[in-house]
């Protein structure tokens, strides 16, 4: 404290002062202490599809829900999701809640994928994975899981409510804390539409990995049928031809063909699974922040403005029932909303300075996910690696098999068209 009186240290006190210094400073509440290898580690939530009960009229799509960390297997419907999505968003107003997927979608296997993602980065979020609404959704077995959801919901209220730090956040927001979150909110946005165009880069190349795969199979097909004709070679070509012989030998190459076009998918496999997957989830989390902020800056900050607003007129209310004497009972109502209204805009000013803690930590958990970005690149070039060794392979025993059958001179002829 600046008016404290200051002493010179005692030689006693600088071996203490040289421990303390040796010490971890105490982190600030404000800080998230994570890394990107504890927040994977946090769970691993496995989403599968059950296949559909037919009922009489209805058809429920079933997913089974396996989380490691809690070692257990429920069984979850979309409306089930639904429900605990708009719950978490009461509960975690001010936090990154992952949008979930729209109910109609064209391929059920996209949406059983988008749920995956939604719920692995709820599960690995730090604020959440500890919760009894999230624990609830991941574990509870009984049937009425939307009515448990809804008590645990209940019972806590919203983050505010529960968080120690809730009424502390303005002792520990840096100054500039507007400027910060201006500067960090510009610098994931631009990361975010970088990531994007990554993302469709990825997807056309593992598409084209698949139409490859298509194509090579219907040239083997093709090479078949064309060694399947069994016309009789006319007499004038049959002397000097070797046409016969060649046709025979084609219908086999469809043999590796076929492999080239497995090898082909499983490329594009691949590259869904490992490269556009990690994308897509990480495209997840920073449109949640995109949605955050814009939480931020329509809900608490336009609360707050109403709140006051609201205020202003009832202090003008209150001036002029006192400039002009009305029946005592009004302008004591009047003095008990004004209170209230006091009160109300204390506890917004509150909310307001925990909503920018939160959201200052949010903005920590983007930057520590994103070296996620080494993942994806390793991903994307074995995926790569992989895919070329078995394709190599297959093409260099195409290419001794060739030889075989038409020899070595027929395959080294010498260009066809002028160079």
């Amino acid at each position: 404290d600046s008016n404290m009186p200051h002493f010179p240290p005692q030689l006693g006190e600088f071996k203490d002062l040289q421990t303390l210094r040796m010490q971890p400073t105490q982190e600030s509440p404000l800080t998230v202490p994570q890394t990107l290898g504890k927040l994977l580690a946090r769970d691993t939530v496995q989403v599968e599809l059950i296949p559909e009960k037919k009922g009489l009229f209805l058809k429920h799509v079933e997913y089974q829900i396996t989380s490691q960390h809690f070692k257990i297997s429920v069984y979850r419907r979309y409306s089930d999701f639904d429900v605990f999505h708009e719950l978490l968003l009461q509960r975690f107003a001010y936090r990154m809640v992952p949008a979930l997927p729209p109910k109609r979608m064209d391929f059920i296997e996209g949406r059983r994928r988008a749920l995956g993602r939604f719920i692995n980065l709820v599960a690995r979020h730090p604020f959440f994975s500890e919760d009894e609404l999230v624990k609830t959704f991941l574990t509870f077995n009984g049937s009425d899981v939307q009515v448990k959801m809804r008590d645990a919901c209940k019972k806590m209220g919203d983050e505010f409510m529960t968080n120690t730090m809730a009424t502390l956040a303005k002792d520990y927001l840096p100054a500039d804390i507007q400027a910060q979150f201006s500067s960090s909110r510009e610098l994931i946005r631009n990361i975010h539409n970088s990531f994007h165009k990554l993302r469709d880069r990825a997807e056309k190349m593992a598409e084209r990995s698949k139409e490859n795969a298509t194509d090579l199979l219907m040239f083997g097909r093709e090479l078949s049928t064309l060694g399947s004709d069994g016309s009789p070679i006319p007499s004038l070509a049959s002397s000097q031809s070797t046409w016969g012989i060649l046709r025979q030998s084609l219908k086999g190459l469809s043999v590796e063909f076929a492999l080239l076009a497995d090898k082909g998918a499983q490329q594009g496999r691949r590259e869904e699974d490992d490269v556009v997957e990690k994308l897509n989830l990480f495209l997840d989390l920073l449109q949640s922040y995109r949605d955050l902020c814009e939480r931020h800056e329509k809900g608490v900050l336009h609360e707050h403005q109403r709140a006051l607003q609201k205020y202003g007129m009832m202090k003008r209310q209150m001036m002029s029932a006192t400039v002009q004497p009305k029946e005592q009972v009004s302008v004591e109502q009047l003095e008990s909303r004004i209170v209230q209204q006091e009160n109300a805009i204390q506890t917004m000013e509150l909310r307001n300075y925990f909503s920018l803690f939160c959201l200052h930590q949010e903005t920590q958990l983007i930057f520590t996910y994103l070296p996620i970005t080494s993942h994806i690149l390793g991903a994307f070039v074995n995926s790569q690696v992989q895919g070329h060794q078995e394709m190599g392979a297959v093409w260099n025993d195409l290419q001794q098999k060739l030889g075989c059958l038409f020899g070595v001179d027929e395959m080294q002829s010498p260009p066809l068209t002028p160079k």
